[in-house]
């Protein structure tokens, strides 16, 4: 039997290297996204009959319901969703942030993280046979923040206690899941790194980056394991990127 897994962000960046890699290790992906066109383009770059693309706004639960019901009357089950859509803020001062830049921030990187993991819990526990598995994208900044970046981090930071409950709570059910924590994957997030990127100590630094691929295949290793196995936390970073001694 085929697997089935849901890419969330799949139409740029790490979520779209990570479907491309998932449907190259056999996996059936649905892709999700807000922009259709990009969508279009990472399904281009799959098998037709490996991927459905489903434009879906992830801060928006009935969106989120909509993607769930079209896995479920498409494929009659699932088996990884892979939580990876995010957005970041604008570097400001602390007192300057806006209500809807932080608000705008939470909803995708946590509302829409607990949407979609719900939709899957549900469909995975009540499958035959039961269970599959759920990878949270959290970041290096689900351990340790950059200047001016509090909605980011923080909401980070939820994503791990998310990973940790999904954890506890789907064990019961044969739901493993775990978070992987990606640094300096070169992506159009991380495209201003080129320009230097403020550090702790005041200063604006460049910062090396690695080939997103990295990522791709971390999670294709994390995706294969089987349900009696779980990588609870992986980080995968640019080896001289300033995290272990930051500050």
């Amino acid at each position: 039997m085929e697997k089935v897994a849901v890419i969330t962000g799949a139409g740029s960046g790490i979520g779209r290297a990570s479907a491309i890699a998932l449907a190259e290790a056999g996996f059936l992906t649905v892709l999700a996204g807000r922009r259709a066109d990009a969508l279009a383009e990472t399904a281009s770059r799959i098998l037709p009959e490996r991927a459905l693309a489903v434009p879906t706004d992830i801060a928006d639960a009935g969106s989120v319901r909509a993607l769930f019901d079209a896995v479920a009357q498409r494929y009659g089950r699932l088996d990884l969703l892979f939580n990876n859509a995010g957005i970041s803020a604008p570097a400001v001062p602390f007192d300057e942030l806006s209500d809807e830049r932080w608000n705008a921030v939470v909803s995708v990187n946590v509302n829409g993280a607990f949407y979609c993991a719900r939709a899957a819990f549900h469909q995975m526990k009540s499958q035959s046979p039961q269970g599959g598995r759920i990878i949270n994208n959290g970041s290096i900044s689900a351990h340790a923040p950059r200047p001016n970046s509090a909605p980011y981090t923080t909401t980070k930071h939820a994503v791990t206690g998310l990973t940790k409950s999904l954890s506890l709570d789907g064990r019961k059910y044969d739901i493993a899941c775990g978070q992987i924590d990606v640094g300096n994957a070169a992506t159009e997030m991380t495209a201003r790194m080129r320009d230097g990127v403020a550090q702790a100590d005041g200063s604006t630094r460049l910062e090396p980056t690695m080939d997103v691929e990295h990522v791709a295949r971390a999670v294709v290793y994390m995706a294969s394991l089987p349900l009696e196995a779980n990588v609870q936390f992986l980080t995968v970073m640019a080896t001289k990127m300033p995290f272990i001694g930051r500050g």
